[in-house]
């Protein structure tokens, strides 16, 4: 291997970027009607988006059928080659198939067009060649045509696959501002996400029924305990006939009522509990809740709905559980 200037390795990776910059400009002019067109077939479709493709190709349309369904639109990928071994059974005739094929003439598409046409699918083309076998079967076709592919040699898929990369993304993005998808739409399908966990409610995470104790301010202590214990919690809420919360019963109010009581288990529980404890709301952020209990330095709080009724209890653990700590 040969010994290269810094400044060369340099220059020649602008070189590539600004090939690659100019593949996607052109793009805009593309952004014609058989693009409407395309947008409007998925959109209406009462089925699923079927992305297929071969090689560099397929790569993309696999990372393109992720984008959509993590953006709202049920997607999967089909191998293109496996297709017309069997894995053909899982497209319908409400579908739409998306077929990646800079060329357009691959053999394992051109075997594949004939099938999904039978079923009676959709066939959207995303391909450099308008002509192609692809191009002329297609419902509907987005040219992502490219002056010169970024390779040293030019021969390597590589301005072709930035500017399929590229168009595929503007289809999802465009169907996502159709769709009305937000950002809580996009936490639902990423739960485990940075995004999704600062979007989590505290309805999502609290504690409810069996894990939750509840009783009213006339039972005594000692069926209290029993009661949080055999609920495994670290808490009950006390409320009134209305249901709505008039205190909460801790180990820390045991402790202090301990020595001032000698005849503790014996009270009513609603003589020893927290009145007006702190709360947070069902449709509160999760992440808010936590600032609420680390503020107060308290494990556990109620939760209440709109209307002030008691409907679970958010321990510090939960938080810990759904990945908000």
């Amino acid at each position: 291997m040969r010994k290269v200037k810094s400044k060369d390795i340099i220059g020649w990776a602008k070189k590539v970027l600004e090939t690659e910059r100019r593949g996607i400009d052109n793009l805009k002019n593309n952004l014609n009607r058989d693009f409407v067109k395309t947008i409007d077939i998925i959109s209406h479709s009462k089925g699923r988006i079927v992305v297929t493709g071969m090689g560099k190709a397929g790569i993309i349309g696999q990372k393109f059928s992720a984008t959509l369904s993590s953006t709202g639109s049920s997607s999967f990928w089909l191998h293109a080659a496996e297709a017309v071994h069997g894995d053909l059974g899982s497209v319908k005739e409400n579908d739409v198939v998306v077929v990646l094929s800079y060329s357009g003439e691959t053999d394992e598409i051109k075997n594949l067009i004939p099938f999904i046409k039978k079923i009676g699918a959709k066939i959207i083309a995303i391909t450099g060649n308008t002509k192609s076998s692809l191009g002329r079967y297609a419902d509907s076709v987005v040219k992502v045509k490219v002056d010169k592919e970024a390779c040293a040699l030019g021969l390597a898929p590589t301005t072709s696959t930035t500017a399929m990369l590229a168009i595929c993304d503007a289809i999802s993005v465009v169907l996502q501002k159709i769709k009305g998808f937000k950002a809580k739409d996009f936490a639902f399908f990423h739960p485990r996400g940075s995004l999704g966990r600062k979007l989590l409610k505290v309805n999502d995470i609290m504690r409810r029924k069996r894990f939750n104790p509840v009783v009213d301010t006339d039972t005594f202590l000692k069926d209290v305990l029993v009661k949080i214990t055999s609920h495994h919690a670290g808490a009950a809420s006390i409320v009134n006939k209305e249901g709505k919360l008039v205190g909460i019963f801790t180990d820390g109010d045991l402790r202090r009522n301990l020595e001032r009581y000698p005849q503790l288990l014996k009270k009513k529980v609603g003589e020893v509990m927290t009145k007006n404890p702190t709360i947070v709301k069902d449709d509160d952020l999760a992440s808010e809740a936590m600032k609420i209990l680390e503020k107060k330095k308290i494990d556990e709080v109620p939760v209440i709905d709109g209307d002030c009724h008691l409907v679970g209890m958010l321990d510090i653990q939960d938080l810990i559980a759904a990945g908000i700590i």
